[in-house]
């Protein structure tokens, strides 16, 4: 079963989105494979003193997305598969990277030093 004591939520986004990021995060890192059951809506806010409505619009939200399903007889389970776990790192890639061109123009740097600099520690 997914542990969700090891997520820290910050002041900066809405809870819900940071809950299935750490999902995502988590799926992308093979820590969180298809079947693995997730704990109940009430036992996740108890975990992470949050109110239950906001974990069920996570809830609601990885339901839309697809790699969570939820049933009356199994509760919410995890779900992947190729597509979607190529969808999940395309859109965390994304992210990071653009977050890191925004500091990274925010402070004036050269594209070139920072592309040969990248290409340089990449290997290390």
């Amino acid at each position: 079963m997914l542990n969700f004591y090891e997520l820290s939520l910050n002041n900066k986004d809405p809870v819900y989105i940071q809950l299935a990021l750490y999902v995502k995060r988590q799926i992308l890192l093979r820590r969180a494979v298809s079947g693995d059951k997730l704990a109940s809506r009430r036992e996740i806010a108890t975990q992470l003193n949050i109110n239950p409505n906001t974990v069920q619009k996570a809830f609601k939200l990885m339901e839309e997305e697809g790699f969570v399903h939820t049933t009356s007889t199994q509760g919410s389970v995890i779900y992947t598969d190729t597509s979607i776990i190529a969808r999940i790192e395309d859109e965390l890639m994304k992210e990071m990277v653009l977050s890191f061109i925004g500091s990274a123009k925010e402070v004036n740097l050269s594209f070139k030093k920072v592309v040969d600099l990248i290409s340089e520690l990449w290997e290390e």
